[in-house]
C-alpha cells in the first residue's frame, strides 16, 4: 500500500485504541491489553479487508467476523463506533446497566456483532458454522475469527480446526492474536504452548506469521489468505499487549484492569500526542 493509505490506517488505529481507553475507563473494568494488540487488526477488517455496510450491518452477502475472545471487545466497540455502526458517545456506556455496549459482544443489541461471544474457545466453532453455511448457500461471504494466544489453549479450539480442514472451508480465516501474555501469566509459562504454526499445520490449515503491527504484512497476509483453496488459513500476528500506551505494554497487569483517573489521562495524552504526529507528518 502507499505511504498514504499507511498513514490513515495508523491514524485509525490510533482512535481505535483511544476509544479502547475511553470505554475501559468509563465502564471501571474491562480488557484493555488485549484489545489494544488487536486494534490494527481489528482496524484493518473493518476498513480494508472486509465486505460490510455499516448502514447494512444484517445484509445477508456481508463478510463475518467473530471475535472469539470475546472479552476484547472494547477493542471492537472502539472499531465498529469509528467505522459508522453506532455513534462513538456509547462507548463511554460500555458495561453500564440498560446499554447497548455489554462485557462481551452481543449479536441481539450491538450494529456489526455477527456473534455472541465470552467463552473462550466457542467463538471459532461459530465462525466454523457461517463458513459451512456459506458453503451450503453458495454464498460467496467470507469469515475471519480473531483468537488469543491464551484462549488456543481451549481444547474446544481444535475441534473447531478439525472440523474447518475437513470440511475444506477455505472461506474462513482465523487470526491468532499472539501477544504473549494472558490472564494467569507468560502463556508459554501457563500451558506451554509452543509451535502454534506446526499446530495449526498439523490440523490441516494455510498458516502465515506476521508483526500483527505492520499494514503492509497484515495486507499480504490477508490477500493470500484469500488466495488459498481447498483448506482453511490462520493468521498468526505477533503483537505486544498494551501497544501504543507505553505504560500498558507488555504487563499483564492490564489484562483486565482499568485505568483510574491519573492512567487514564496520561494514556489518552500520550494516544493523542501520537494521533497528532500522524496527522501532522
Amino acid at each position: 500500500m502507499n505511504q498514504q493509505e499507511y498513514k490513515q490506517l495508523q491514524i485509525a488505529a490510533c482512535k481505535v485504541r483511544m476509544g479502547t481507553i475511553v470505554g475501559v475507563y468509563n465502564a471501571k473494568s474491562g480488557h484493555p491489553g488485549g484489545s489494544l494488540s488487536a486494534a490494527d487488526l481489528f482496524t484493518y477488517l473493518y476498513f480494508k479487508e472486509m465486505n460490510i455496510n455499516p448502514a447494512r450491518p444484517q445484509d445477508p452477502d456481508r463478510d463475518r467476523f467473530v471475535l472469539s475472545k470475546g472479552h476484547c471487545c472494547p477493542g471492537l466497540y472502539a472499531a465498529l463506533a469509528l467505522r459508522g455502526y453506532f455513534p462513538e458517545e456509547e462507548l463511554i456506556k460500555l458495561r453500564h446497566i440498560g446499554a447497548m455496549l455489554q462485557g462481551h459482544p452481543n449479536m441481539q443489541d450491538t450494529p456489526g456483532v455477527d456473534m455472541s461471544t465470552g467463552s473462550l474457545g466457542q467463538g471459532i466453532s461459530a465462525a466454523c458454522g457461517m463458513a459451512y453455511a456459506a458453503k451450503l448457500d453458495k454464498k460467496d461471504y467470507r469469515v475471519y475469527a480473531l483468537l488469543g494466544d491464551g484462549e488456543i489453549e481451549e481444547g474446544q479450539v481444535w475441534e473447531a480446526a478439525m472440523f474447518a480442514a475437513h470440511q475444506k472451508l477455505d472461506n474462513l480465516c482465523a487470526i491468532v492474536d499472539s501477544n504473549g501474555l494472558q490472564i494467569d501469566g507468560p502463556v508459554s509459562e501457563v500451558a506451554g504452548l509452543q509451535a502454534i504454526d506446526e499446530k495449526f499445520r498439523a490440523f490441516g490449515f494455510e498458516v502465515i506469521e506476521i508483526d500483527g503491527h505492520d499494514f503492509n504484512q497484515i495486507e499480504e497476509a490477508f490477500a493470500k489468505a484469500r488466495s488459498v483453496k481447498g483448506k482453511p488459513c490462520v493468521i498468526i500476528a505477533k503483537t505486544i499487549k498494551g501497544k501504543g500506551v507505553s505504560f500498558m505494554e507488555n504487563q499483564v497487569s492490564w489484562h483486565g484492569v482499568a485505568p483510574n483517573e491519573e492512567q487514564y489521562k496520561a494514556a489518552m495524552q500520550e494516544l493523542q500526542a501520537a494521533l497528532t504526529s500522524l496527522q501532522g507528518e
